[in-house]
């Protein structure tokens, strides 16, 4: 009989251990708060984000945004335009551009070392089981947007479909 509670303890360990060797490393090599990380690859992909939208992309308050905003502005890696009305867009600096270029480097480096300790065949049957855990979470989560916001999306669609993708466009449908 399988023990669905031990499972359960040892994905949540591991998303953990990831989280913690993914993110906050590469946050931290970066400079960068990790949601300031994640602001700046969402930008990446989705240049001119208004700071409501981009927080919501993130997870955080539209005040929060503003805040998170104001440090990465600060920092010389994104910068505000005045929109129409009362709107401001954010767009990366060329300075910005380069650490998302390095955080998705960073990141992506920690992931494939932890990769390391299963053999290609072992990563193939993960990458279709995670595959299908993220189709599940989006059902949850609800937002593409939000559970991406850290991806390296070229890697994510390179030799197949983003499941993320998948699940959103199913959903609208």
């Amino acid at each position: 009989m399988h023990d669905t509670a031990r499972t359960a303890n040892l994905l949540g360990a591991t998303t953990l251990a990831l989280s913690d060797l993914a993110l906050a490393g590469a946050a931290r090599d970066a400079g960068v708060s990790a949601s300031g990380a994640a602001a700046l690859v969402s930008l990446s992909s989705a240049p001119g984000l208004g700071v409501t939208e981009l927080g919501r992309r993130i997870g955080l308050s539209q005040s929060a945004a503003a805040r998170m905003v104001d440090a990465l502005v600060a920092n010389g890696l994104v910068e505000r335009s005045p929109t129409a009305g009362r709107q401001v867009s954010v767009a990366l600096t060329p300075s910005g551009a380069r650490t998302v270029r390095r955080l998705l480097s960073v990141r992506g480096g920690r992931l494939a070392a932890a990769l390391a300790v299963l053999d290609d065949d072992e990563q193939d049957l993960l990458a279709g089981l995670l595959g299908k855990l993220l189709t599940g979470l989006h059902g949850e989560a609800g937002s593409a947007d939000l559970m991406c916001r850290l991806c390296d999306r070229d890697a994510c669609v390179r030799n197949a479909a983003c499941p993320v993708g998948r699940a959103e466009r199913e959903r609208g449908s």
